[in-house]
């Protein structure tokens, strides 16, 4: 299914290996389903250049026409708007890792004999950090969220309290099944990417959040198919999985940031998770357990936020030192 706002892609009958190659990342892998579904983007995208352009099936591509469809998407990507210099190296950069990987399997199957991707660099990319909240600014959306008082209220102060508790990626909150509620709401047990498994702990805060819910949860459950919402510790009547949809609490979120006079660019589930890293560490908290609770395999990905962490010390030593230059100049 296409997001909002994306025109739904052609669907082609992919070159078999690329079939071949997708089974491989979720049998062999553990790949969860969002990213497989990624990978078949970027390779139908790659593949339907390949046949219009250079007629020729993605299997049989050499360096050479690589190129040149990497460098047909990063012309594309910069001509869709004059600020757009970063998305477009971030898009080469995924392409390129997806095809990379598939040719890697490709070698190792023993199809070809050359990997038409070991010459071709990556584009440089500068770092960016991500965004976040402030402490205030969380605090003042929970209470937002809490002021109508009905269930939908009820329900998002819980969705929120358990975000900025835990760090979840979007996908693995409203997935979680009611089973992952820990004795007395103490902890949650998560599958995370690859099928790794975490035990992470809530606030008290998250704790009483939980309860609350949990006393109008069946209010969400009904329909055509409640027998599919049962499992779900956030079920909806609507859709397809039985359970809350990441696009759906994405948009409440983006509601609650207008009635919380929040910037709406600034409020998203995933801006939440950098929010709850970057708090934890200005706050003193272990990168190491930081990193367990994220679900992150390598702690170099977790490093990011002690960039963040140093930003906000530079400009708090910046605005309030007496000795600082911007200080001075007030």
């Amino acid at each position: 299914m296409a997001r909002p706002g994306r025109p739904a892609m052609p669907k082609p009958d992919l070159h078999p290996l690329v079939d071949s190659f997708l089974e491989m990342l979720t049998t062999e892998r553990g790949a969860a389903m969002n990213t497989r579904h990624a990978y078949w983007r970027d390779l139908a995208d790659v593949s339907l250049y390949l046949r219009n352009e250079k007629n020729v099936e993605i299997d049989k591509a050499n360096t050479d026409q690589l190129k040149a469809y990497l460098k047909d998407l990063s012309d594309k990507t910069h001509n869709k708007g004059t600020n757009n210099s970063k998305i477009a190296v971030r898009t080469v950069a995924r392409r390129l890792s997806a095809l990379r990987q598939f040719y890697r399997f490709v070698v190792s199957e023993g199809v070809r004999e050359d990997d038409p991707t070991s010459t071709i660099e990556s584009p440089k990319q500068t770092r960016t950090l991500p965004k976040t909240l402030s402490e205030d600014e969380v605090t003042q959306l929970i209470k937002t969220a809490g002021i109508p008082g009905t269930g939908e209220s009820i329900r998002l102060v819980c969705l929120l309290e358990m975000l900025y508790a835990t760090g979840l990626r979007v996908s693995e909150l409203v997935g979680l099944p009611l089973s992952s509620i820990g004795e007395d709401n103490q902890f949650l047990m998560v599958t995370g990417k690859a099928g790794r498994d975490r035990m992470v702990p809530l606030t008290d805060a998250a704790q009483d959040a939980i309860q609350n819910y949990l006393n109008i949860r069946k209010q969400f459950i009904g329909g055509e198919n409640p027998d599919n919402q049962q499992q779900w510790l956030f079920p909806s009547r609507t859709s397809i999985s039985g359970h809350l949809t990441r696009q759906r609490f994405a948009q409440l979120l983006k509601d609650l940031a207008r009635a919380a006079e929040v910037e709406e660019s600034r409020v998203s589930p995933h801006i939440l998770r950098h929010a709850f890293a970057t708090h934890l560490l200005s706050r003193g908290a272990d990168l190491r357990s930081v990193q367990k609770m994220l679900g992150h395999a390598d702690i170099a990905t977790t490093q990011i936020y002690t960039h963040m962490v140093g930003e906000d010390l530079k400009n708090t030593v910046d605005e309030k030192h007496p000795l600082s230059k911007k200080a001075a100049g007030k």
